[in-house]
């Protein structure tokens, strides 16, 4: 584990992508496996936090796609080129023991490292602020995960357009659920199985019904299924730099800087890749650098300067330092189109 003494979890550290681990909760997870899985070991070269790493493509607490255990492994239920296939991280020892399940096994086997932050240069990150140093000294064993899957991260984000976390994480439960399939392996049984996001297709035929059922609008839902439509361009990104993938995902109308970011910071690892038009986070970065609650996104890019190339890990560890301005405006209201 990375950093002896761990800050506790706030709503802000959540948001940076910490993975807080349900202690005493029912894993829902065989321990024995009817299919034996495929094992792939990795010795990381520095210190890592699988929470840490991984913790950004959780979509909330319930995500059926991804779970933490008390064990200290993490779970991740996902769709490859090679189709469906979980796999399972656990430190053991000083290395890595990656098991995974299903057709895709190999696939993510083979991407572990990257999964695991090995493209990722920590060491080129230079702390130009004393909050942010602090947080850096505090996680090291933060590094940028490249899942080399766009639609994954892409889908979710766009739920997560003008909405609550709550309400995007409640719709990509029910939607994932009802029209993914059970992960391979002994995730997909069980009290709570995980499951694996539909495919393209599928999300394409989902009904009008369905996505207002799920909480989610039309607008919203038209971008998706204008997305899977040409699903295989997008992921054809990942062979992409970051910015040149970011750009091939606004030219579908709908997805904005916000979410493209949102989808390459996971797809790529892209350290650079910032986070704008975000509503809360200009404000928690004006804060934690300048005392500016009120900064827009001008600000935010200006005091982000010092930190060309990796202002997206800048942002990350200010979120993790859990600095964060006092509410002074009541919550942004949550509403429920499904019950209309």
């Amino acid at each position: 584990m990375a950093g002896r003494f761990a800050p506790r979890p706030t709503r802000t550290t959540v948001r940076g992508g910490h993975v807080g681990v349900p202690a005493g909760a029912v894993a829902g997870i065989p321990r024995q496996a009817a299919v034996p899985p495929r094992v792939r070991r990795w010795t990381p070269d520095g210190p890592l936090d699988l929470g840490l790493v991984l913790g950004p493509l959780r979509r909330g607490p319930a995500d059926p796609t991804f779970r933490a255990l008390p064990d200290g492994s993490v779970w991740r239920a996902t769709r490859t080129p090679a189709g469906p296939g979980t796999l399972r991280v656990r430190g053991h020892g000083g290395e890595v023991l990656g098991e995974a399940w299903g057709p895709g096994a190999e696939w993510l086997l083979d991407r572990l490292p990257d999964l695991l932050g090995a493209s990722d240069d920590p060491d080129a990150f230079v702390p130009r602020h004393r909050v942010v140093a602090t947080a850096r000294h505090r996680r090291p064993g933060l590094r940028l995960t490249r899942t080399g899957l766009v639609l994954e991260s892409l889908i979710p984000s766009v739920l997560e357009q003008k909405v609550t976390t709550d309400e995007a994480y409640r719709a990509w439960r029910l939607l994932v659920r009802r029209f993914g399939e059970p992960a391979p392996g002994p995730a997909g049984t069980g009290e709570r199985p995980m499951w694996v996001m539909p495919a393209p297709r599928t999300w394409a035929l989902i009904p009008s019904w369905e996505w207002h059922r799920a909480g989610v609008d039309d607008k919203r839902a038209s971008t998706i299924l204008r997305a899977v439509r040409v699903a295989a361009r997008l992921e054809q990104g990942v062979g992409m730099p970051a910015a040149e993938a970011q750009a091939r995902l606004e030219v579908v109308p709908g997805i904005g800087p916000w979410t493209s970011a949102e989808a390459v910071q996971r797809s790529h690892g892209a350290p650079d890749s910032v986070t704008v038009g975000d509503l809360h986070l200009p404000g928690i970065v004006g804060w934690a650098l300048a005392g500016n609650r009120d900064a827009d996104d001008a600000e935010m890019l200006r005091l982000l300067e010092p930190y060309a190339g990796q202002r997206h890990r800048a942002a990350r560890l200010i979120l993790l330092s859990g600095r964060v301005p006092a509410r002074r405006a009541p919550k942004m209201p949550r509403w429920d189109i499904g019950l209309i």
